[in-house]
């Protein structure tokens, strides 16, 4: 058998990790409560995003390995065809994880906190739909890999997908560079963004 070369997909992957400042201490009035809230509700989001990357990062690994085993030039094992299957249920685990994120995120809009915390929550909240956008396309790309993990007929579908993935991870990272922009522009508000 010749040696096939499978589609390496792009393994860019934004890792969210956000918190607020705790100036609880010295914050009187009515933004004491909103401001504990918000950061009840990034930390509870940030549990979820670990989580998710655990998961993803597993998917990840599981299709690496199918993919070795594919370019050694064997014909592909049901072993194979197993991993990338596991890795499409993986990471259709993390993606429904990382749906659970978008609620606290979506809270803090509705909370009187300083508008730069609202910014800053509303584009990590882009970030998680961007980040979700390419995961569905990367499960896509799954998908095609398990029914014919050479690509001998889906080449040019799974090269449009790992664009589209590609592309969704750049708007990821975009967003969450502009949230970054935003906790370094307010640190008296955002820490450790």
């Amino acid at each position: 058998m010749a040696h096939t070369h499978v589609l390496v997909r792009q393994a860019l992957f934004v890792a969210i990790t956000l918190s607020l400042l705790s100036l609880l201490d010295g914050c009187s009035g009515p933004f004491r409560d909103p401001l504990e809230q918000a950061n009840s509700s990034v930390a509870k989001a940030n549990e979820v995003i670990a989580e998710h990357n655990g998961l993803s990062e597993e998917a990840r690994n599981l299709y690496e390995e199918a993919r070795g085993d594919i370019e050694s030039g064997e014909e592909p094992s049901e072993g194979s065809t197993e991993r990338i299957a596991q890795a499409r249920e993986t990471m259709q685990e993390a993606r429904d994880t990382l749906e659970e994120a978008r609620g606290p995120l979506a809270g803090v809009q509705d909370l009187e906190v300083d508008p730069a915390v609202k910014e800053y929550a509303q584009l990590l909240s882009d970030t998680l739909d961007a980040q979700l956008a390419a995961e569905a396309r990367e499960i896509e790309f799954y998908e095609i890999a398990e029914s014919d993990p050479e690509l001998d007929e889906n080449r040019d579908r799974a090269e449009d997908l790992i664009a589209q993935i590609g592309d969704g991870y750049r708007r990821a990272q975009d967003s969450y560079d502009r949230a970054q922009e935003i906790a370094d522009a307010n640190p008296e508000l955002l820490e450790g963004s």
